[in-house]
């Protein structure tokens, strides 16, 4: 009998792991953003020192990674498992930066959504004490994004309103079953989300693509958690940016669950300005990643969060499935976070 799940998709945390650090690595737009006096490490380019794009992802990966272990105050070998991804063809910027970790290393790909899959993933491993330290790292960016799944940057072509700006930027987080000090969050329940197709094409509008499997996410945990979006100081999703967003309000409103809306924020909306010209938001595995390490991760160390139920969204496209006419499908993953403050408030058990 599965004693650690709770309905049909959440998983039950114990032993509640903890995320010893984190770590933001971001290109120079980003660093330009509302958020960018928070990220560890803003490039000076979009080249990174290195001499291709797709290089200088990988070498952003490896940096961001590096950092979080060093925070988290361990080692390198105290590393059991690296979990990670990103959109290159072979999730190629995760798997060359385990070249150089030379760390057990489990590859994903959940688009987007890949930084909640791999802290989903993470947690389980360590709460079925499978590990004691884990790494999760996401990744992506936006000139190797153009390039694969749209136009070469040097066609200049116009982007619709729909569209969002693919992130420059590498998350990477060290969870821990035993920590040696204060963590910054403790992870207590994990959703693992369902691939939800309601038949959008549109490869500029992956807002909406996102959206239903967002909501579906969300309904799930609340049923299975016996929760209600009044339990969380904030929900927050991976990138559904304006257009996604929106679309999610009226979902859950048409569930009968509506949103609180000032407690319902997107990464993609939280890491640009509308002065910088990004159309709907940020997009890409890098967006929920390097928001989650430099902005929500301190807020809950910090006692000004209680608990967020952190989500990232994914929309399962590629060229291959493009060309075959295909709709894109939406995956969204999601983990409740604690502040290591509200262990002891009773209020913060379900």
């Amino acid at each position: 009998m599965a004693v650690k799940r709770m309905g049909q998709q959440t998983i039950i945390l114990p032993n509640k792991p903890a995320i010893l650090a984190g770590a933001a690595w971001v290109g120079p737009k980003e660093g330009k953003g509302p958020l960018g006096s928070l990220f560890d490490h803003v490039t000076e380019d979009e080249s990174y020192g290195q001499q291709s794009f797709e290089l200088a992802e990988r070498q952003m990966v490896l940096d961001a990674a590096r950092a979080a272990i060093r925070k988290a105050g361990v080692r390198e070998g105290d590393i059991r498992f690296l979990l990670g991804g990103d959109l290159l063809n072979q999730i190629i910027s995760a798997s060359f930066a385990a070249r150089e970790l030379a760390l057990p290393f489990l590859g994903l790909y959940g688009a987007c959504s890949t930084m909640c899959e791999a802290l989903c993933l993470g947690s389980m491993l360590l709460d079925g004490e499978y590990a004691d330290h884990v790494l999760c790292t996401a990744s992506s960016h936006f000139c190797t994004a153009e390039r694969q799944y749209r136009y070469p940057l040097e066609y200049g072509n116009q982007r619709t309103p729909t569209a969002q700006w693919t992130v420059t930027g590498a998350g990477a987080a060290v969870l821990s079953l035993s920590p040696g000090k204060t963590p910054m969050a403790r992870i207590t329940h994990a959703c693992v989300g369902r691939v939800v197709d309601l038949g959008v094409t549109d490869a500029n509008n992956m807002g909406a693509a996102m959206a239903p499997a967002a909501a579906d996410t969300l309904l799930a945990l609340f049923e299975d958690t016996h929760t209600a979006p009044r339990d969380y100081d904030l929900i927050v999703t991976g990138d559904l940016g304006r257009v996604g967003r929106n679309l999610l309000l009226e979902l859950m409103n048409s569930q009968g669950t509506p949103l609180i809306e000032d407690r319902c924020l997107d990464c993609g909306l939280l890491i640009y300005s509308p002065e910088q010209d990004c159309h709907a938001g940020g997009s890409g595995c890098g967006c929920s990643a390097v928001v989650l390490n430099a902005c929500l991760l301190p807020q809950l160390q910090e006692g000004k969060l209680g608990r967020i139920l952190f989500m990232s969204t994914g929309a399962l496209m590629s060229p291959t499935s493009s060309l075959q006419g295909e709709s894109i499908p939406g995956v969204a993953h999601a983990v409740v976070l604690e502040s290591p403050k509200a262990e002891r408030n009773t209020r913060h058990d379900f």
